[in-house]
């Protein structure tokens, strides 16, 4: 009996071609730089040096429009603003 046991718990060899992998399995730990692109027009190097702490920025961009999503400079999606608490994030709202 012990030995069925054991028959049982070894897996199976077959000769079929090894599943494809979720590619985060492989890559998951590659690092990479996110950043969200808001266009600001009319805007200066002095204007750059003035910002302090409570500073408004206007930018072209309407309240409802989406903000591009780039991975390594690579578009990856588009996104919205949101407020969670007293924090500051984006919300995901097309893949590219």
């Amino acid at each position: 009996m012990d030995a069925a046991v054991q028959r049982a718990r070894e897996p199976e060899q077959t000769n079929a071609p090894e599943l494809a992998k979720d590619p985060t399995e492989s890559f998951g730990w590659v690092p990479c730089s996110l950043s969200l692109e808001i266009p600001v027009t009319h805007f200066t190097v002095g204007d750059l040096l003035r910002l302090k702490k409570g500073s408004i920025v206007v930018t072209a961009n309407h309240h409802a429009s989406d903000i591009p999503l780039r991975a390594n400079g690579l578009l990856i999606a588009w996104t919205e603003f949101e407020v969670i608490g007293n924090q500051l994030a984006v919300r995901i709202t097309e893949l590219a």
